[in-house]
């Protein structure tokens, strides 16, 4: 089975990406405008880009690298262009010496709608292009280590497992599991609040009991705040993903109702108690900022992507900082800033050295000053 991570060009230029096991069929829905959210409004939509993939994780590794890139690098990976692609993923500093170098080992994508099926597939390494270590060398990252499950236990609003779905999401975990959730599965009310996370609600599987959802993991991990009366290791997300880093076999993540978090039978099944420090006057979470707490530690294993970076302006030229000097200087004279006449030379270079440097001190600050109270009221000479 294949799973692919796409890109829609919309209406109004901009891109949509996001990833399906179905790819033509995930199309035709955002075209029909079946798929609330992003390209509802924004249609027509057509298919930019899109590779395919061999596991749902890969897939949604490459949606959450692409999804924050400039519109300049999207462009560039749906026409191919390695070099601009390259280029655009640099530090403004790095541009200039990188503009006429080849990307070498740089990822090749198939773009376009159908692709060359004879061409064999080619990873998808977008770390590299970012400057960014691949996961698979970090120190506490296994690629072979799956996953954990979330598994909501008697979960009580619908909006709540659509909350959750959305925090899971948003840091690369995709498997829900539902133990006898209060009003039945599915419910119409968790679509909206996971705000498009559809691809955690439509794999969520429900289970009668606990133990027939955590049958097949090796490691359970019980979250809560409070001391159940059952002596288990104590760890915190950190620890807990650090283990589930480095421990061979599937783990599992028991959160409890809303209202009551985890009864003592169910803290009992786990190997131990997942806890955070917090303040002891107010221990609540509510379930979502419980799961996106566990998952952001275990995100720090993966190649999620970082905010992007907002490229500032190159420094103007000499020239263009000179006449701007030489102008304030004639408004200065004109004012009859520089008194005494001997100070002058030295006044110059201060303003000149605070006009190209960033960073002023106490006595820049008061040059500036007085510029500004000699513009304010001029002397005549």
């Amino acid at each position: 089975m294949s799973f692919w991570a796409y890109m829609l060009r919309c209406s109004d230029g901009s891109y949509y990406v996001g990833h399906t096991d179905n790819l033509e069929r995930r199309v035709a829905q955002h075209q029909a405008g079946e798929l609330p959210g992003y390209t509802h409004d924004r249609r027509p939509v057509e298919l930019a880009w899109s590779e395919s993939f061999g596991t749902r994780e890969e897939a949604l590794a490459a949606e959450m690298r692409i999804k924050p890139w400039s519109r300049a690098k999207k462009e560039a990976l749906i026409a191919s262009d390695w070099k601009a692609l390259s280029i655009a993923a640099q530090p403004p500093a790095e541009r200039a010496d990188r503009a006429s170098t080849s990307l070498g080992e740089a990822p090749r994508l198939r773009s376009g709608r159908t692709g060359d099926e004879s061409e064999s597939p080619s990873p998808f390494v977008p770390s590299e292009v970012e400057g960014q270590p691949d996961p698979a060398e970090r120190s506490r990252g296994l690629a072979s280590t799956p996953p954990p499950v979330i598994v909501l236990v008697r979960p009580q609003l619908g909006q709540n497992i659509g909350k959750a779905a959305r925090a899971m999401l948003n840091f690369g975990l995709t498997e829900m599991r539902l133990v006898a959730p209060r009003d039945g599965w599915p419910n119409p009310e968790a679509g909206p609040a996971a705000s498009g996370a559809d691809i955690v609600l439509e794999q969520a599987r429900v289970f009668d009991t606990v133990a027939d959802a955590i049958a097949d993991c090796a490691h359970v991990y019980a979250t809560t705040v409070r001391k159940r009366g059952v002596t288990k290791p104590v760890v915190t997300p950190v620890q807990a993903a650090d283990e589930i880093w480095s421990a061979p076999g599937r783990s599992a993540i028991l959160f409890g109702p809303e209202r009551s978090g985890l009864e003592t039978d169910d803290v009992a099944v786990a190997r131990s108690i997942l806890t955070v420090p917090i303040n002891p006057e107010f221990g609540s979470l509510n379930l979502a900022q419980a799961v996106i707490l566990v998952a952001y530690e275990w995100s720090k294993g993966q190649a999620l992507a970082q905010p992007p970076a907002v490229d500032l302006d190159p420094p103007a030229p000499q020239g263009e900082l000179d006449g701007m000097i030489e102008q304030l200087d004639g408004m200065l004279e004109a004012a009859g800033f520089f008194f005494p006449p001997d100070r002058t030379p030295a006044t110059r270079r201060t303003l000149r050295t605070m006009l190209t440097k960033p960073g002023w001190n106490s006595q820049e600050v008061r040059t500036l000053r007085g510029v500004l109270s000699a513009l304010a009221n001029p002397r005549q000479r």
